[in-house]
């Protein structure tokens, strides 16, 4: 654990939630309109500032309780930043906005072990060459992600109540509870039992202390309530930004599942440059921690939640993914295991799940 401390709240980490808070401020001016493309225009702008305030925040909270605190911190932040897009293009009610929680999620696993984790291996690999992490903690959080995937996206297509993609109320029910239960007991083996397996290795933690001295209590505190402000002003700006984003798809051509490769995008950058940071520095059990951390969480936290709410709202939520989708899903499950299951890692097993994100990119766009 680091022993120098530092308070300095960064600039631009207040600016933009303050920022965020006059543009919302704005809607209260006779004559300005949600609709109104000089209110979209830099709300969009602020929404992705304010995303990244908000981990910035959650990453200083991180540092000051080391890991594997630091990477939960992170991940549930996230996965807040996520469920409450989710909800907001849900009340939309635009077209394609019921199969908006599947796609996210869908899309979020996928770029998280493909574009995140092979961005990550590919610059950590060029700068290291080979780089070792902690093969317990990482093969938890794979079987784990694995079982959390196919429950959620996959076996809704076999289930006899009611006819794919869907699960009835109880089966929907159920696998809320599942997923949710199987979440806790990663968290409780991450941060409680098994804590060691998480941790960096010995000259990973060196490397970190020197980089990243401790934040102090203030700073801490600071970031506290500057992280629940930007994941509030996150929501609001979400909402008004619901339906421009879905139009914006439509005009383009693109497929309306493609909203779900937005919204994992936007909420998943700002941790991906935290995760690539982690892995240039050699400190790769780090990153690896952040990546599959969020895309456990996703499914952990996002399903039950979006589920309830859409029980609540008397909205059908399909889960299952097409055939294309399992196919490249189950393929990313497979060579995960194959890529993270030495400990070490190369620019090659970098390379592997970079192909792999380009055709799910691609597919996306043009399925």
């Amino acid at each position: 654990m680091p022993t120098q401390s530092h308070d300095h709240v960064l600039h631009w980490s207040w600016l933009a939630p303050l920022a965020a808070v006059l543009c919302m401020a704005c809607l209260w001016v006779p004559g300005v309109s949600a609709s109104a493309w000089y209110w979209q225009v830099p709300a969009a702008l602020l929404t992705g500032l304010t995303v990244f305030a908000a981990v910035h925040h959650a990453e200083i909270i991180a540092l000051r309780f080391g890991e594997p605190f630091g990477s939960l911190v992170l991940a549930i932040a996230v996965t807040i930043i996520e469920v409450s897009l989710i909800i907001s293009f849900l009340l939309a009610a635009t077209p394609g906005s019921e199969n908006v929680a599947r796609d996210t999620v869908y899309s979020t696993v996928m770029i998280v072990l493909n574009g995140v984790v092979g961005l990550c291996l590919v610059a950590g690999g060029k700068r290291h060459y080979e780089q070792s992490f902690r093969l317990e903690g990482v093969s938890s959080a794979l079987s784990i992600l694995g079982t959390l995937a196919i429950f959620t996206l996959i076996f809704p297509n076999y289930t006899l109540s009611v006819a794919g993609p869907f699960y009835s109320t109880r089966h929907l029910l159920f696998i809320a509870l599942v997923v949710l239960a199987l979440y806790a007991v990663f968290i409780f083996v991450q941060t409680v039992r098994h804590r060691d397996y998480f941790g960096d290795t010995v000259e990973s933690a060196l490397s970190a202390d020197e980089a990243h001295p401790r934040p102090s209590v203030r700073l801490t505190a600071i970031s506290g309530a500057l992280l629940v402000l930007s994941l509030a002003l996150v929501v609001l700006l979400a909402k008004g930004l619901s339906l421009p984003i879905s139009k914006l798809i439509g005009d383009a051509g693109l497929p309306t599942s493609f909203l779900g490769v937005i919204v994992a995008l936007i909420v998943l950058l700002p941790e991906s440059v935290a995760s690539l940071r982690a892995a240039m520095a050699n400190r790769l059990q780090s990153s690896l921690n952040l990546a599959l951390g969020s895309a456990i969480a996703t499914i952990g936290l996002t399903i039950p939640v979006v589920a309830i709410v859409s029980l609540v709202l008397g909205i059908r939520l399909p889960l299952g993914v097409d055939p294309l989708s399992t196919v490249l899903l189950v393929t990313t499950l497979f060579i995960s295991t194959l890529t993270l299951g030495t400990g070490r890692t190369t620019v090659l097993h970098g390379a592997v799940h970079l192909v792999i994100f380009a055709v799910f990119i691609f597919t996306a766009a043009v399925p």
